[in-house]
């Protein structure tokens, strides 16, 4: 067998994504786009962190943003001595101190957090979450108080002439950092301590009957994911160059449980889909509309009822098509289904904006204006509008969601039978 092809296969998507990091910045240059990527990139590290507890373990965490916290601020602790002249340390070398100071907390507190899987392991990370978060309004010294920590990254040990004032300079220390994450976390996957997490997942008490302790796994895989989430917050100390409570609170604990949920569970890159999505509409959707949130919340549960794989499984299960050459045939049929989904899509947009207008906007009067097109949000006529709208991309979804699942199916058959046809005679 030639080995080339495999090595090819192996390298090539790495070293796209490195071409791709370094390559942005010439497409995105304005500062509010590097920004913007900056914070997808450290995102995509917590959330593939996280992933390695719920997707790779099985283990739902309410509480993962204590790590992430905890060495953002240990990093900003750093970032002042350092600052103050006391360790000549550069800039690139600090997430490795909230790296250290996720694993650090993460030793100190799995153990006790690990002897519990499935629901009580949930309520003991909530649990610890909620004992941190309140710490941090107690424990002024060392949060800060409500004001939280302040550094300045420009302040440390100059390295190559780069101060890191620049954003793109803290882009390209964010996405190396990123990518050199992506590929220890993907690499974890290929080891034993990785295969055994999804046995541990899977079937805990064969892996206990065939020698394991699964305690001892589920600690410490805790410990790695606090490690890299620790990173994460150590290149979020850095970006904002100020470290708050919130970081250790409830809604970075839950914001990184829906970019993991909808990206996909199941597969190593569907975190770090839902990581850029998610941030991606964070920056961008509020600045349009005050019910951003609202969006997030009905987008995560059309995930969870109707693609329990997330948007990472429908991207990948198209993979076995492309190969066989038969995705051209389901194409037609999707285009077909768009219609029916932009109705509808522009029948919930009208409810939600138009809700919105009249619940929380109401002192600036009945007239908005929505994609262009102003109305009276009191009219009977919008209204009327609206559910016509939502009533004729439920039926026209209804009708047109059994040609494309069929659709899909033959594509597959077919591209299984080219697979076979490809392999040959078995000997």
């Amino acid at each position: 067998m030639n080995a080339a092809p495999q090595v090819r296969g192996t390298w090539l998507p790495w070293g796209g994504a490195i071409v791709v990091a370094a390559l942005l910045p010439l497409v995105f240059s304005s500062g509010s786009s590097l920004t913007m990527m900056s914070l997808m990139g450290f995102a995509i590290i917590f959330a593939l962190s996280y992933n390695m507890l719920l997707g790779q373990t099985g283990m739902l965490s309410f509480g993962h943003a204590v790590y992430y916290g905890l060495g953002g601020f240990v990093t900003a602790h750093a970032l002042n001595v350092v600052g103050a002249g006391r360790l000549p340390v550069p800039l690139p070398v600090m997430p490795l101190i909230g790296g250290l100071a996720g694993l650090f907390f993460a030793l100190l507190l799995g153990w006790v957090s690990t002897k519990r899987a499935g629901t009580a392991f949930a309520m003991i990370s909530l649990g610890i979450g909620e004992l941190v978060a309140a710490c941090s309004l107690i424990l002024r010294g060392f949060f800060g108080g409500e004001g939280g920590i302040s550094t300045s990254r420009t302040k440390t040990l100059a390295l190559f002439g780069l101060n890191f004032g620049p954003q793109i300079q803290v882009y390209y220390l964010i996405a190396a950092w990123t990518l050199l994450c992506i590929g220890a976390m993907y690499a974890f996957t290929r080891t034993p301590l990785g295969r055994m997490c999804n046995a541990v997942r899977d079937n805990p008490e064969r892996a206990e009957f065939i020698g394991y302790s699964t305690q001892m796994v589920r600690f410490l895989v805790f410990c790695l994911s606090g490690f890299f989430a620790g990173v994460a917050g150590g290149l979020a100390a850095i970006h904002y160059e100020i470290v708050t409570a919130s970081m250790v609170g409830a809604a970075p604990s839950g914001l990184v449980l829906l970019m993991t949920y909808i990206g996909g569970v199941a597969f190593f890159i569907g975190p770090a889909i839902g990581a850029v999505l998610m941030t991606a509409l964070q920056i961008s959707l509020s600045d349009y509309t005050g019910a951003w949130q609202l969006y997030v919340g009905l987008m995560f549960v059309l995930v969870v009822m109707y693609a329990p794989w997330g948007l990472g499984g429908l991207i990948l299960m198209h993979q076995p098509l492309l190969a066989g050459g038969t995705l051209r045939r389901v194409v037609p049929v999707y285009a077909l289904a768009l219609v029916p989904v932009l109705l509808l899509g522009a029948g919930a947009i009208a409810l939600v904006e138009t809700a919105h207008h009249l619940l929380v906007n109401e002192s600036q009067g009945p007239v908005m204006r929505l994609l262009g097109i102003g109305y009276d949000a009191k009219s009977p006529l919008a209204w009327l509008a609206i559910t016509a709208l939502l009533a004729a991309g439920l039926w026209a979804l209804r009708h047109v969601a059994p040609r494309v699942s069929g659709a899909y199916h033959e594509a597959a058959q077919a591209a299984q039978a080219v697979r076979v046809a490809r392999r040959g005679p078995r000997a």
